[in-house]
């Protein structure tokens, strides 16, 4: 079915973000609207201090916006909530808990029974394969393995919506290749919305079905792009024609605001 004939998830309707520091106002975000629809998956890419995680942080409700509002299924978010899974860049899994443990945080605080958390929890410890860690403690995992653990926990509630600031973006170039081709997998066979921040325009185009180029601070949305490679796409679609011409149009978009930023 076409993108726009589908339900909108989430609406972000004209947000702004405005911080008061010791030196005055600083505008993080400015007029930012943009419709996401049920099931798609959607990276946001621009320059740094570009207002990428503030945006999140709002979809999240981990912030407030100073005007504007964030709609989920049309309801006005405002706080927190179990609809909406967050993955950051840093692990945040809780070092005193094991892997399984971790995974069955979330889970324990919907109420389920004993038996429905350990299953559920299972379940997406093998998705990401680590049932062979299932009872190690973060410090005896790679980043690559906390990560995992870290999506299979935000997964694990069953969120509407998967909001993830980078989760990659620490890991070397292997493992976070590997985990872009999991979280695909994964994708497909899950169909959660996604909103996904990252600086590398690579790994936005191998995911995404759009892209959102930010622009410099105040950051506003720049340039839309459609990604029109079918899936399934595979590190082989980094090679294609297609996909270096999107890649060379999407980075100078985003250079041009980079330099905006040097100003």
């Amino acid at each position: 079915m076409a993108r726009e004939e589908r339900n909108i998830k989430v609406k972000i309707d004209q947000v702004k973000k405005v911080y008061n520091g010791r030196t005055g106002e600083m505008v993080a975000l400015n007029g930012v609207s943009l419709d996401i629809a049920d099931n798609e998956f959607v990276c946001v890419v621009g320059p740094s201090g570009c207002g990428k995680s503030t945006l999140l942080n709002i979809i999240a409700g981990l912030l407030e916006p100073t005007d504007g509002a964030v709609y989920v299924d049309e309801r006005k978010v405002v706080g927190t909530g179990v609809e909406r899974g967050v993955v950051f860049q840093q692990y945040a899994l809780f070092p005193w808990l094991t892997v399984k443990k971790n995974v069955e945080f979330g889970l324990k605080l919907k109420g389920l029974s004993k038996d429905e958390i350990e299953e559920t929890a299972m379940k997406y410890i093998r998705m990401v394969d680590l049932e062979k860690f299932t009872n190690a403690y973060p410090k005896e995992l790679s980043g690559g393995m906390k990560q995992r653990v870290a999506i299979a926990r935000a997964y694990a509630v069953n969120p509407e919506v998967l909001l993830m600031d980078e989760p990659f973006g620490a890991l070397d170039a292997q493992t976070r290749t590997q985990l872009q081709s999991e979280l695909l997998k994964t994708w497909e066979e899950e169909r959660k919305t996604c909103f996904f921040i990252t600086h590398d325009v690579e790994e936005a185009i191998i995911l995404a079905q759009r892209v959102v180029i930010m622009s410099a601070r105040p950051g506003r949305i720049k340039e839309i792009v459609d990604i029109d490679i079918p899936y399934p796409r595979t590190q082989e679609t980094r090679m294609d024609p297609r996909f270096i011409e999107l890649k060379t149009h999407i980075w100078s978009q985003v250079y041009q605001e980079y330099l905006e930023v040097r100003k």
